[in-house]
């Protein structure tokens, strides 16, 4: 099984797409679930998790608040059809 990637070799969050960030942190999330990976990259995948969580959170307002401003200020509600 590959290594979490640590903080020191995983890309700079600021120069990867909001997908890329999200589908890194589902496999670093696969990989902390399995149990096999041993205690210290652990913790390294849980520190970049992090970062990659944060960086897909701050995505994500800002695309709300880009809809916002497209809807005059009012966030609607969204139904799919």
């Amino acid at each position: 099984m590959p290594k979490a990637k640590t903080l020191n070799n995983a890309p700079d969050t600021a120069s990867v797409s909001y997908e890329a960030a999200l589908k890194e942190l589902e496999s670093l999330v696969a990989q902390m679930e399995s149990g096999q990976l041993p205690l210290a990259d652990l913790l390294s995948g849980y520190q970049r998790g992090a970062e990659l969580l944060g960086y897909c959170r701050a995505q994500l307002d800002a695309v709300e608040q880009q809809i916002k401003v497209l809807d005059n200020g009012a966030l609607k509600s969204w139904t799919p059809t």
